[in-house]
C-alpha cells in the first residue's frame, strides 16, 4: 500500500522543514546536532553492528547519543533499523530522544526493524527518554516538603512563615549561599527583608532544589504583592543569589518545547554544580584511618561542608612478603576509609532511609557524627556516593559484581541495573558469531568468570543479568559443556525451585536452549556470503569429492611408505612420523570440514545442524547424569 508511505514521507518532510526553520531562527535548540568526529562515528557504527560494548564505551565517554551522521541519521536509528534490540534499550536507557512530534522521533518508530524494537521505543515516553535526571531532580525536589526524617538544617523566615532548608544544597546552587555560608558556616536562621515577596523567594528555593518554575504567578492572600511585584522580586531575588537564569526559565515556560529543552539544560547544570560541589568538599575531606581506631574519630556537626554523618568502608587486608629469612607472611595493618555525607541525599537509598527513621543510633541527632559501617570496599563505596549525589555510575567491569551486590544490599535499585549494564555490555562485547568462533572451545574469551556472574544473578535477582548469562553460555558452549562446573550450575538452577517436580523446567537450561537455536538461526549473519561466493565453488561441497581426495592421498601416502621401509643395508627411508604429518598437510589443502565430534560435513550449513544437534544431547544427557528431567 504505497499511498499511507507517501502519506508519512510527506509528513515526516514538513515536520523536519518547520523544524529547521525553528532552529535557524533560534526559537528553538537542534536536538540532534550534525556530528563528524570520529568517536561519533565509532558510536554509529557500533550502533549498526550491534556491538553493546562499544556502545558502552562510547556513552561511557561522554559522545552525545542524540547526535546525528552526515546521513541525519542518528544512533538510536541505526540501531533500530538494523534491528538489534539490546542497543536500542542501551541507547533509551542512556538518555537517547525517542518524541512522536518530532521529525527523528517519527523517523526512528517508523524505521523500527520489527514490533519488538517498535513497542521499546514507544515505551519510553517524554519524561524517561529526554530526562534521565529526573530521579535525582525528584529527590531533591522532595526535601522542601520531607519532614521526617529531618535532614534541614537551616531556616529561613519571611513575614509569619518560614521555609527549612540545607546548606549543602544552597552552597552548591548559589554562589551567594556559597559565600556567605562559607563565612559563617554555623548559620541556622536567616531573615528575609520584608520587601522581596515571599512568593518570589520560593519560587527561587525550588529552581535550587530542582523544581519545575510556575507559568503563573500569583500572590498569596494577604500579602499585598500583586502578580508583577512578584516577578519583579523574582528578578531582584534572582540577581541577589546569583541565579541568573531563573527569569529565562519563567519566560520560556509557556512554549513546551522550549520549556522541555530549557528544564533538561538547567537540570544537567545543577547535577554539574552538585557533582562539583561532591567532589571539592565531600570526597575531598574522606579520612584514612586504621580501623582499629576507626570508632574514635570525632567529627563536629558544625563542620564547613555541612556532613551530618560518616560513612565508612574498610579495606581488604593484603599479606605482603616479609624480609626475614624464613619469608614468613605478615598483615599488613587494615585502613579504613571515613566520608563524611549528607543524609538529604542518602535517603535516596531504601536501606538508609529505613535506618534513619529507626530508633537505632544511627538515627539520633549527637554532637558529634554517628559513624555507620557499610559492608563494601572504600572504590565502591565512592561509586555508591557518586550515584546518589550525581546520578552518574560510571566503573570498570572489573568492580561491576561488588557495585552489584552493594547496591542490593543498600535497595538502590537503578544502580543495581546499571551494573547489570556494564557485566553485560562490556562483559560481552557484541556476542557475534564472527568473535565467539575465534575462541570457541577453549576459554581464552572468557575474561570474565560467567560462572560467579549468573550466581550473582540469581542472588540479586536481576532478570536481565540472568538473560545475558544464559546467553554467553549459549554462544560459547562448547568450552564450557562438558566442565564439571558447568553441570553444578545446571543442578543448582534445578535446586532454585523449591519442591520441585521431576518434569518441572530448570529456568538457565530453558534459556541457555533458547539462545542455542537463536546461535545457529544467526550462524550467517557474520559469515560473509559475498566473499565466499567471489571465491568460486568450494571443493569441499560434495562430500564424495572429499572421500575421493582422501582416498587418493592414502594411496599416495601407501607408496610412500612402502618405498621408504629400511634398507637391505640398515638405512632408513622415510620416517613413520614423516609421512603422517603428509597425510594431515594434505587433509588440510582440501579443507575438510568437521563437527564438534569430528565427522565430516558436506558443507558449513549441515555442519552447523549436527554441531547443533550434538550440543542439544550433551545438554540431554547432563540431565541424565544429573538424574533430573526437563
Amino acid at each position: 500500500m504505497p499511498e499511507p508511505t507517501v502519506l508519512r514521507k510527506d509528513q515526516l518532510e514538513t515536520s523536519l522543514h518547520n523544524e529547521q526553520k525553528l532552529i535557524k531562527e533560534g526559537t528553538i535548540k537542534d536536538d540532534n546536532p550534525l556530528d563528524l568526529t570520529e568517536p561519533f562515528r565509532e558510536l554509529c557504527s557500533a550502533c549498526r553492528k550491534g556491538d553493546l560494548k562499544v556502545c558502552q564505551e562510547k556513552i561511557t565517554e561522554g559522545v552525545n547519543i542524540n547526535a546525528r551522521d552526515p546521513y541525519d541519521y542518528t544512533p538510536l536509528i541505526l540501531a533500530s533499523l538494523c534491528g538489534h534490540y539490546e542497543v536500542v534499550r542501551l541507547l533509551l536507557e542512556s538518555g537517547a530522544l525517542c518524541e512522536r512530534d518530532t521529525f527523528q522521533g517519527e523517523r526512528c518508530l517508523y524505521n523500527a526493524l520489527n514490533d519488538r524494537i517498535r513497542n521499546l521505543l514507544l515505551e519510553y515516553d517524554y519524561s524517561k527518554s529526554t530526562d534521565p535526571l529526573q530521579p535525582l531532580a525528584a529527590h531533591v525536589a522532595s526535601l522542601l516538603a520531607r519532614d521526617q526524617p529531618r535532614t534541614s538544617d537551616i531556616v529561613i523566615t519571611a513575614f509569619d512563615d518560614s521555609l527549612s532548608l540545607h546548606k549543602f544544597i544552597l552552597a552548591a546552587r548559589s554562589p551567594y549561599f556559597h559565600k556567605k555560608l562559607a563565612a559563617a558556616p554555623d548559620t541556622t536562621t536567616w531573615n528575609l527583608p520584608s520587601t522581596i515577596p515571599l512568593e518570589a523567594f520560593g519560587v527561587a528555593i525550588r529552581y535550587l532544589y530542582f523544581g519545575e518554575v510556575p507559568r503563573e504567578l500569583r500572590s498569596g492572600p494577604g500579602t499585598g504583592f500583586t502578580e508583577s511585584e512578584v516577578f519583579a522580586g523574582i528578578d531582584r531575588v534572582a540577581k541577589h543569589l546569583e541565579i541568573h537564569t531563573l527569569v529565562d526559565s519563567i519566560l520560556d515556560s509557556g512554549d513546551r518545547r522550549l520549556a522541555r529543552q530549557r528544564r533538561t539544560l538547567e537540570i544537567a547544570k545543577g547535577r554539574d554544580q552538585l557533582e562539583g560541589w561532591f567532589r571539592e568538599n565531600v570526597l575531598a575531606n574522606k579520612l584514612v584511618v586504621e580501623t582499629s581506631d576507626a570508632n574514635d574519630v570525632k567529627w563536629s556537626r558544625d563542620n564547613a561542608i555541612f556532613a551530618d554523618v560518616l560513612l565508612q568502608a574498610d579495606e581488604l587486608p593484603e599479606e605482603t612478603e616479609d624480609t626475614q629469612p624464613d619469608n614468613a607472611t605478615q598483615q599488613r595493618t587494615q585502613k579504613s576509609v571515613l566520608i563524611p555525607c549528607h543524609r538529604a541525599m542518602l535517603l535516596r537509598s531504601e536501606f538508609f532511609h529505613t535506618m534513619f527513621m529507626s530508633p537505632f543510633r544511627e538515627a539520633q541527632i549527637t554532637e558529634h557524627l554517628n559513624i555507620i559501617n557499610v559492608d563494601c570496599s572504600p572504590d565502591v563505596l565512592e561509586i555508591i556516593l557518586t550515584f546518589l549525589y550525581t546520578e552518574r555510575a560510571d566503573f570498570p567491569l572489573e568492580i561491576a559484581v561488588d557495585v552489584l551486590f552493594a547496591a542490593d544490599m543498600l535497595f538502590i535499585e537503578k544502580l543495581k541495573t546499571k551494573a547489570a549494564v556494564v557485566i553485560s555490555t562490556l562483559g560481552s562485547g557484541d556476542i557475534s558469531q564472527a568473535k565467539a568462533a575465534k575462541t570457541r572451545g577453549t576459554k581464552e574469551e572468557d575474561f570474565l568468570d560467567i560462572y560467579a556472574i549468573i550466581r550473582a544473578a540469581w542472588m540479586t535477582r536481576v532478570q536481565r543479568l540472568e538473560e545475558f548469562a544464559a546467553r554467553y553460555l549459549a554462544y560459547r558452549l562448547e568450552a564450557h559443556i562438558d566442565s564439571p562446573e558447568f553441570a553444578e550450575l545446571i543442578q543448582e538452577s534445578a535446586s532454585r525451585i523449591q519442591s520441585r517436580q521431576e518434569t518441572d523446567s530448570i529456568e538457565l537450561l530453558d534459556d541457555i536452549r533458547f539462545y542455542l537455536g537463536e546461535r545457529f538461526r544467526l550462524r550467517f549473519d557474520d559469515a560473509g556470503l559475498e566473499e565466499m561466493m567471489e571465491e568460486g565453488p568450494p571443493r569441499n561441497g560434495d562430500l564424495n569429492v572429499i572421500e575421493e581426495d582422501i582416498g587418493e592421498i592414502a594411496d599416495r601416502v601407501g607408496a610412500i611408505d612402502l618405498a621408504n621401509r629400511p634398507q637391505a643395508d640398515g638405512t632408513e627411508g622415510t620416517t613413520r612420523s614423516t609421512i603422517e604429518q603428509r597425510l594431515e598437510d594434505a587433509q588440510d589443502q582440501v579443507s575438510i570440514i568437521r563437527t564438534l565430534n569430528g565427522d565430516i560435513a558436506a558443507d558449513e550449513f549441515d555442519k552447523d545442524e549436527m554441531n547443533y544437534q550434538i550440543l542439544m544431547d550433551k545438554l540431554d544427557n547432563i540431565l541424565e547424569a544429573l538424574n533430573l528431567d526437563a
